[in-house]
């Protein structure tokens, strides 16, 4: 025990290191840990006091308490019994796919990140690109939804710029937690997506076990006040106007409420833009009758550099105007109250009717509407249009000052001519059959307004293992 041992300085070195590591973990971290913790419940507590929904202690809970939550629930605890006993392998390896999904699914909400960098960058971006527009059908409405609720923000879905831009112009309401799907699934974007709150969710899987994981999820989140968003078309636009909803996602959450007792208020929101970055992108899937979007990180790259260098010269334009319609809200408990049979097909139909009869009539759009339906026109016959077609919008669709009509038809005109959808001919404006499958995606966003009023799709009746995200 007295005896000289003799050993290498790095080896010394080494070892102590791993001492000096073991000390700190088992008593100076917990001690950090703590005194952190306590600061960001502080943070979170004065910050509170600013949001019309208040961030729900389930939202700040641990990733991995969140996920033994999910895995230890008696609901998935059946659905793995029954997966192992299908599919004829050990319960351990039923149990070890359900954490799989439960990883794949959970997020890991940070408010730092969320408050502090993504509604900032989403200001900046937003306000950068487009000419951004907001407008309430009832604003007294939303403040006076009753804290005890759980509030849904139900949305169309135009571009990946929705997420962008429902964040900042909620931001005052609370931090969203959005059903996200699997195209973010990429590092680092996928880190900073969770750090967001926003939970991951596969489109096309077929596995009753994954979808029980996604379910127990969304329950938890919806019992515990969680503010979501979804997107019940289930993914972006290939024509530009509104797809028929999927059921699985706004299943799983009435299906909470009732077990519950909770109330669930739907806010419809609708969103447009005079310009969809991705609407190249999107008309070129629909034309393959495909919903595989070949976009490569690095042509995307490379479009953000040529803004970014546009914006050094002085050049850059913005895509004119971006909106956002927040219309009335719809209580699952009265709208229970006035169906005796399930409540998913009725209510997605209505929130699918309600965000129709919401989305903002744009300059772009309208003007592709004109040409689409009357061939050839002239500046002023345009102009004209404009001017008897936005006095007459509802509330919901009063985005452009009537005094900036006439340059708002001239820039709308001129945004589809640098398109190349239509042609100038002196004060004649000509259709180009070059990009009418363009033309065709922003006129399609506002046609069921201006011809026969709002869409009400039929959904179809066994849809439930689809989210809409």
């Amino acid at each position: 025990m007295t005896e000289t041992i003799e050993m290498p300085l790095w080896l010394l070195l080494l070892i102590l290191g791993f001492a000096i590591v073991a000390a700190l973990d088992k008593v100076m971290f917990p001690s950090v840990r703590w005194f952190f913790r306590r600061r960001l419940e502080r943070a979170v507590a004065r910050l509170n006091q600013q949001l019309t929904r208040p961030i729900q202690p389930f939202k700040l809970m641990r990733r991995h308490d969140m996920m033994q939550h999910i895995i230890y629930d008696p609901e998935v605890g059946r659905a793995v019994q029954a997966h192992a006993h299908e599919h004829g392998i050990p319960e351990a390896v039923a149990s070890e796919t359900a954490r799989k999904y439960a990883r794949e699914i959970v997020p890991s909400f940070s408010a730092f990140a969320y408050f502090s960098f993504a509604i900032r960058a989403a200001r900046l971006v937003s306000n950068a690109l487009f000419r951004v527009r907001l407008s309430y059908v009832d604003a007294e409405a939303l403040r006076s939804i009753p804290e005890d609720t759980t509030v849904v923000f139900v949305m169309n879905h135009r571009s990946n710029m929705d997420y962008v831009l429902v964040t900042y112009l909620a931001a005052d309401q609370s931090a969203l937690s959005y059903a996200v799907g699997e195209w973010a699934r990429v590092w680092p974007l996928s880190r900073l997506i969770r750090a967001m709150g926003a939970y991951f969710i596969r489109r096309k899987s077929r596995s009753d076990l994954y979808r029980h994981v996604l379910a127990c999820y969304v329950r938890h989140a919806t019992e515990a006040g969680v503010t979501q968003a979804i997107f019940p078309e289930g993914g972006l636009s290939l024509t530009g106007g509104m797809g028929p909803p999927k059921l699985g996602l706004l299943k799983y959450m009435i299906d909470a409420a009732q077990e519950s007792g909770r109330d669930v208020v739907f806010v419809p929101v609708a969103i447009n833009y005079d310009r969809v970055l991705e609407d190249t992108i999107l008309t070129a899937a629909a034309s393959r009758n495909e919903r595989r979007f070949r976009a490569r990180i690095g042509v995307i790259f490379v479009w953000m550099l040529k803004q970014i260098w546009q914006r050094i010269l002085g050049r850059f334009r913005r895509f004119g105007f971006a909106a956002v319609s927040f219309g009335e809200p719809v209580s699952l408990g009265s709208f229970e109250a006035l169906h005796d049979r399930d409540l998913t097909i009725p209510l997605a139909r209505e929130l699918s009717r309600r965000i129709g009869a919401l989305v903002p009539v744009l300059p772009v759009p309208l003007a592709a509407w004109l040409m689409q339906k009357h061939g050839d026109m002239t500046r002023d016959e345009v102009v004209s249009a404009f001017a008897r077609i936005f006095p007459a919008l509802p509330g919901g669709q009063e985005i452009l000052p009537t005094k900036d009509i006439a340059s708002a038809a001239e820039d709308a005109l001129q945004q589809l001519v640098d398109r190349r959808m239509l042609i100038c001919d002196g004060d004649r404006y000509r259709l180009l059959g070059e990009r009418a499958d363009l033309l065709a995606f922003y006129a399609c966003s506002v046609a069921h307004l201006l011809e026969a009023g709002p869409p009400s799709h039929a959904v179809a009746e066994e849809n439930a293992a689809t989210a809409g995200s």
